[in-house]
């Protein structure tokens, strides 16, 4: 699993704080551990895609905090439209 060179305890505070970001952003009503789960999974995901698509990779702690946050964006848009 690649964090983009942020580390394990980089990773968990700038994931929880792009979840966070996002959560307020979309308006949605999530907890604390699910911030951080949104954030960390939709950097790594959104990073997989650019990387498939256009073949770059980003690093860094303020890349991984806006990918992170696009990321988790789009996550929670994707849970929305799956409940629905």
């Amino acid at each position: 699993m690649d964090l983009n060179g942020v580390g394990i305890l980089g990773a968990i505070l700038i994931g929880g704080l792009a979840g966070w970001l996002a959560e307020r952003f979309m308006r949605s009503n999530m907890g604390l551990v699910m911030n951080i789960v949104l954030g960390i999974v939709g950097a790594i995901a959104l990073n997989f895609i650019l990387a498939a698509v256009f073949n770059v990779a980003f690093g860094g702690a303020i890349a991984y905090l806006i990918i992170g946050f696009i990321g988790a964006c789009m996550l929670i848009a994707v849970g929305r439209m799956v409940r629905r």
